[in-house]
């Protein structure tokens, strides 16, 4: 992310390290430490007691630890785009803006889109729309087991001394029964959180029914912040979102089998931000050179088969 804040002059990425919340003998946190030593990140392992002392607006049960990732952190994703967009602009890139895909033709070797009155041609075609993706895909007569989901997350009123990003993490918790995360205050905004699991499947056609809808969300993150926070004060703003899963929440980068110069990246399930300029190298090399430099025969469509 320096990286990017530097070519693009843009603040993106605050290092407010990440907790990592669970029982012990958990798969989630079994996996973090692994994946921890294979890569040789810096992870430092915490009691609830050590958890609830170092930070003191959680206030964790002694059944759960903790795995803190120091050099992790928030990503500002409004900023991330807007920098990535004027990037790709310098760099020569046409964007079409508030475009609907009208059309799409196969002809021998080469893709050809039509929307407004205009058509584009070109070798080949990667179709990343989210929960769009299975419109898009209907004009070829295709669909993917794709499931938007509606998601939920809430802003709290919260003491900047205890949660500000200067001095509070960003975490997430799983418990096996419930999965959430949270980031600390940025710039007052209070402290967020949003439940990852659950929540329902909706109609990516239609507009998402506003938070507060389902009273039981409300509910359900104000019981959690009860249980482990200390010093959260009342909940100050509610907001909903869609994911787009797929049937095992990984994610799916392939070639069409019926089409083999169209791409297609979806199925993201709530992860492709964090994951973006990662992704955004492979499907770049997939579309130039026709394969990945990095193994990613896991996210295949014929996992599905």
């Amino acid at each position: 992310m320096a990286g990017l804040e530097e070519q693009a002059q843009i603040k993106v990425f605050y290092n407010t390290g990440i907790l990592n919340i669970d029982t012990r003998d958990s798969d989630f946190l079994q996996n973090v430490i692994a994946s921890a030593n294979k890569f040789s990140l810096p992870v430092e392992i915490l009691s609830a007691k050590e958890v609830n002392e170092r930070w003191q607006g959680f206030d964790l049960h002694d059944n759960l630890i903790g795995c803190f990732e120091s050099t992790s952190g928030v990503l500002l994703s409004e900023e991330a785009i807007m920098a990535y967009r004027e990037l790709t602009l310098k760099n020569d890139a046409i964007l079409y803006s508030d475009t609907k895909v009208e059309k799409i033709d196969v002809k021998d070797s080469i893709v050809e889109v039509s929307f407004n009155d205009k058509k584009i041609s070109a070798d080949n075609m990667l179709i990343t729309a989210g929960k769009g993706t299975n419109k898009i895909l209907s004009l070829l007569s295709l669909e993917l087991p794709l499931t938007p989901i509606r998601k939920t997350f809430s802003w709290f009123n919260s003491n900047e001394n205890i949660y500000n990003s200067t001095v509070f993490p960003a975490w997430s918790y799983d418990d096996g029964n419930q999965t959430y995360y949270g980031f600390p205050s940025i710039d007052n905004a209070g402290i967020k959180i949003g439940r990852h699991d659950g929540d329902i499947p909706v109609d990516a056609a239609n507009p998402l029914e506003a938070f507060g809808s389902y009273p039981i969300y409300k509910h359900d993150v104000l019981n959690f912040t009860q249980k482990h926070f200390s010093h959260l004060g009342i909940h100050k703003l509610g907001r909903v979102c869609t994911y787009t899963n797929s049937p095992d929440g990984d994610i799916i980068i392939d070639r069409l089998p019926s089409n083999n110069n169209i791409f297609v990246a979806c199925g993201f399930s709530g992860h492709r931000f964090e994951f973006g300029s990662v992704i955004g190298e492979i499907l770049s090399q997939l579309m130039l050179d026709g394969f990945s430099a990095l193994d990613i025969s896991a996210f295949s469509l014929s996992r599905f088969k």
